[in-house]
């Protein structure tokens, strides 16, 4: 199962305490850990690293996974010195189990369980301790790690996955069964298209490639009834970008561009979310609320799925400490990784679990602060009879527009007709955040100004908080918004969430009072993707 590096938000929000292993640990010890993993059959077997970038493990150390160097079990943590220092981005399981880590730098560790060759150095003994891979993957940097039961997987930064192991499905996509002992490329299942996300059940694999379509590896002359369940038609989700894909045991979700759920696969707890215990061979939609699904959960060695909505709420469905819940099911959990310390069987974690220390801000969380200070500032920009403090060097140093105006300019106060207070404090917030504070309804006049000012950069992250708004209703006018501020991604967006309701979408006000050339642009193009044929 994919675990990646999470940063939660707040560190209330990340209770280890809900995994009973940790229970072994000191409070002094929890409060030092920066990532945490619990793995294994039972849930007993853990790896975190401290906000000094030391790892240690403890647990029962079932085939050597902990990488200790011996199979003993240890009560008390244990230092792991072959990685500590190298900043763990992404890690994973399998079910031996054996783990897989890629580190900041792109390298990637294995050890474990090997009968298989999941550890993708050759031979089939166990790895006592943790041991660079380097066949195939010299000079790439790899930035996301998979495991199934006894196979592994990685993408690297470039694009290209690599799978390595168990083969009896053919789930590493060598185009054979034969177990693969060292890290091979996956060409033929991709066809050359760039990966952008990668995730395995216990026999499968999978991977979202970078226009959103869902490829499966899996030797389809072997289909049983496993293989069966996890297959999927391309008839079923055309026309649809897939954002992200979780695998369960032997059940898949994938998340849209559109925040809609859809799952296919074994379904024998409810795990799919669709009412029933019926299994699925082609995508079903999971209905979660009205909302739109920001996150998705799943983990190989569970049959449980979680999802998180944009309003913050966390649903669960599937294998529920022993009973099966067959459809979404509203907790009162902050965040899917609660789901699976308390109702998931094993009790592990589905990613690796991040927080910052409380009691150091970095640089970018001291500039975040001193946005709108008047102690520090040395500059107000008056917008609609409200001041807004900044720092010149700042507003220098980050954008290009002012550097121009501000340079040789005394002015402590400089007045702003062009943009309301809402957006131009938002684009100076941004500037010290990097990230945008502003509703998607709101973000249109955001846009007007990223395109006025030429910042790139901001016009993306603009287009990505309006695409969480549309609806039928607005679909018209967000799409011509994006036309008028030339944002061809949001113009695509819009244009396709259109095709793909376009019988609501034509029966709103905004189509009947749509520009003519826009009009007249829109039904060309439609045509020529054939929404109008029979």
């Amino acid at each position: 199962q994919v675990i990646h590096a999470a940063f939660l938000s707040a560190l209330k929000m990340l209770d280890v305490g809900k995994w009973p292993i940790f229970a072994l640990c000191s409070q002094e010890e929890l409060k030092l850990i920066r990532q945490a993993c619990v793995f294994g059959s039972a849930g007993n077997e853990v790896l975190y690293a401290t906000e000094n970038d030391e790892v240690f493990v403890l647990g029962t150390n079932c085939s050597g996974c902990l990488g200790t160097g011996d199979i003993q079990s240890t009560i008390e943590p244990q230092r792991l010195d072959t990685l500590c220092g190298k900043k763990i981005a992404c890690l994973s399981y399998g079910s031996g189990p054996h783990v897989v880590v890629t580190t900041a730098e792109g390298e990637v560790y294995t050890w474990g369980h090997n009968a298989y060759s999941q550890l993708g150095n050759g031979t089939t003994n166990h790895g006592l301790v943790p041991c660079q891979v380097s066949t195939n993957l010299v000079n790439k940097k790899v930035i996301e790690v998979a495991c199934g039961s006894h196979h592994s997987m990685v993408l690297t930064s470039d694009g290209e996955v690599y799978a390595w192991g168990y083969n009896n499905s053919g789930q590493v996509g060598s185009g054979s069964t034969a177990n693969q002992p060292i890290p091979r490329r996956v060409t033929s299942c991709l066809q050359n298209k760039i990966a952008v996300n990668i995730a395995c059940g216990q026999m499968c694999s999978m991977a979202v490639v970078e226009n959103g379509e869902v490829r499966m590896f899996l030797n389809l002359k072997l289909l049983g009834q496993y293989s069966r369940h996890c297959l999927i038609s391309e008839a079923a989700l055309q026309g649809i970008r897939v954002q992200r894909v979780a695998c369960g045991y032997a059940h898949t979700l994938v998340l849209t561009d559109e925040g809609q759920l859809y799952a296919w696969g074994a379904n024998s707890y409810g795990q799919l979310g669709t009412g029933n215990k019926s299994n699925q061979s082609y995508p079903a939609p999971v209905i979660v609320d009205k909302d739109r699904v920001i996150e998705i959960a799943a983990c190989h060695s569970a049959h449980t799925s979680a999802a998180k909505t944009q309003g913050g709420h966390v649903y669960m469905w599937g294998q529920c400490r022993g009973q099966s819940v067959i459809l979404p099911h509203l907790t009162h959990f902050a965040c899917t990784d609660d789901v699976f310390a308390c109702f998931a069987t094993p009790a592990v974690t589905w990613r690796l679990l991040s927080v910052e220390p409380d009691d150091h801000l970095t640089v970018a969380q001291s500039l975040k602060k001193e946005f709108d200070n008047p102690d520090t500032a040395d500059l107000k920009f008056l917008v609609d009879g409200k001041y807004i403090h900044v720092h010149k060097v700042l507003l220098k140093i980050r954008c290009e527009h002012f550097r121009s105006i501000l340079n040789n300019n005394d002015d402590d106060i400089i007045e702003m007709s062009e943009f309301s207070y809402q957006v131009y404090r938002a684009f100076l917030e941004y500037l010290y955040t990097d990230s945008i504070s502003l509703p998607p309804e709101d973000a249109i006049g955001l846009l007007d100004l990223a395109t006025f000012y030429r910042e790139n950069r901001l016009k993306k992250l603009c287009q990505q908080t309006i695409k969480q708004s549309i609806c039928e209703e607005n679909a018209i006018a967000l799409l011509s918004a994006a036309v008028k501020y030339e944002a061809e991604d949001l113009e695509e967006f819009c244009f396709r969430f259109c095709i793909n309701h376009l019988t609501v979408v034509t029966q709103t006000t905004g189509f009947a009072e749509m520009d003519h050339d826009l009009l007249k642009n829109f039904i060309s193009k439609a045509s020529r993707v054939g929404a109008f044929k029979n």
